[in-house]
């Protein structure tokens, strides 16, 4: 792919994730218009606004799938593996901040590498209790969701946060909140 193309088309993909997670009814013309291309553009790559809605989907996995290799998850020290994760999915779910759960049922492909992330992310939880990282009987499945709420606040609520900034934060309220001490 030319380099202007790939430019066009990560512009597209990036401009269809913010304008679809804020209306799932969003025009192809106004996605074009935001990305700065022309609208034949968009239609000669996609051509239908869930053809692009799945490729923002994709995009979003691989990104995910992505800082889940680098955080190094099962290797490297719990704080460690926990801050680089979260240094890596907090920007992940400003660029990409649609709701995956939608296409969870349309694509059932889509669905099944979700769920092995999750997979991931719910051992590494687990990993935290066994530790000792996480308090003694702590709910993996309540921490799981605890870390994702943060993960989601510090994405979402403090845009203007930098990524280590908001790692550090999220890190120190999972950690200490559910902390053995």
């Amino acid at each position: 792919m030319r380099a202007d193309a790939a430019r066009n088309l990560t512009a597209v993909l990036q401009a269809g994730a913010r304008l679809l997670a804020e209306d799932p009814g969003t025009s192809m013309a106004a996605i074009a218009a935001a990305a700065g291309v022309d609208r034949t553009t968009v239609h000669r790559r996609f051509a239908s606004r869930e053809a692009l809605l799945s490729a923002v989907f994709q995009a979003k996995l691989d990104s995910a799938e992505q800082v889940l290799d680098e955080a190094r998850l099962t290797e490297a020290p719990v704080p460690v593996a926990l801050h680089r994760y979260l240094e890596g999915i907090i920007p992940v779910s400003r660029q990409w901040p649609v709701d995956t759960r939608r296409m969870m049922q349309k694509d059932p492909e889509a669905s099944i590498r979700r769920q092995e992330q999750s997979a991931r992310l719910d051992a590494f939880v687990r990993r935290t209790i066994d530790e000792g990282y996480l308090r003694a009987g702590t709910d993996a499945d309540w921490a799981r969701a605890v870390l994702d709420g943060l993960v989601d606040t510090a994405a979402h609520k403090f845009p203007a946060m930098d990524p280590p900034q908001a790692a550090d934060l999220v890190a120190s309220t999972f950690l200490s909140g559910l902390g053995a001490t």
